[in-house]
């Protein structure tokens, strides 16, 4: 059982989050809503091996080097396309602030001026339902600051709660669809994750963060150009059964 909410409320929202996958590419054929799936990568290791590799050899696998030197670290924030595939307009960084993840999204919404509407599916982390974040969407449609309140004290900046229930208006034309709480599994871009570790980061070698940070990028572009389709999304929000 889910720790952070009920059966019934893990239930729909599960659900929820497979409706907005099904439901995507009708919504960007019919009504030009853009889906993507957001999230970060964080402590991404700059690792240089003190030694090369010895390459595969007949009947002997790749042997690596165990001493490494670390260079710092890095953190990835990525949008996955739902309908299309790949990773649109990627911040690659040394932190994950609040301000950090609002003004990645607020690049990501103006890289495209032709896009009216972007829906965004995320998990429930507190940089994900900030006052930085409400902010900037109240700045888009016009929200008096009068009317957002004081963080902690009252109005739409109260809490999180109150936050993320402004966050979530579909009327927006940015609005956010959360997972159930601990369900960051159902976020399509951590698939995408799991690509970048198991073909660039694990067997990787990185001499600078600027060199880590390169890599990614050339990754990303890579992937874009020759790999990237939209994942066969099928969960369908009940539980598996054999």
């Amino acid at each position: 059982m889910n720790p952070g909410c009920t059966p019934e409320e893990l239930r729909a929202g599960c659900s929820r989050i497979c409706e907005v996958y099904l439901q995507a590419p009708q919504k960007w054929e019919m009504e030009g809503v853009k889906t993507i799936s957001v999230d970060e990568k964080t402590g991404i290791q700059a690792l240089e091996r003190n030694a090369p590799d010895l390459p595969l050899d007949y009947g002997k696998t790749r042997k690596r080097e165990f001493e490494y030197t670390r260079h710092g670290t890095q953190c990835l924030i990525a949008n996955w396309d739902v309908v299309k595939g790949g990773i649109l307009c990627p911040t690659i960084g040394e932190t994950r602030n609040e301000e950090d993840f609002q003004q990645h999204l607020q690049k990501t919404a103006e890289s495209d001026p032709a896009i009216k509407k972007w829906c965004i599916v995320l998990d429930n982390l507190n940089t994900h339902q900030s006052e930085a974040m409400v902010r900037w969407i109240a700045a888009i449609i016009g929200t008096e600051k009068a009317d957002l309140g004081k963080k902690g004290k009252d109005g739409i900046l109260k809490n999180m709660e109150t936050r993320a229930a402004f966050l979530t208006d579909p009327t927006h034309p940015v609005y956010f669809v959360y997972t159930p709480k601990h369900c960051s599994w159902l976020n399509q871009v951590e698939i995408w994750f799991g690509i970048l570790t198991k073909r660039l980061l694990r067997f990787g070698n990185f001499t600078s963060i600027q060199d880590l940070k390169e890599q990614i990028e050339h990754f990303i572009e890579y992937f874009n150009k020759t790999m990237a389709k939209p994942f066969k999304w099928t969960y369908n929000g009940k539980p598996l059964c054999q």
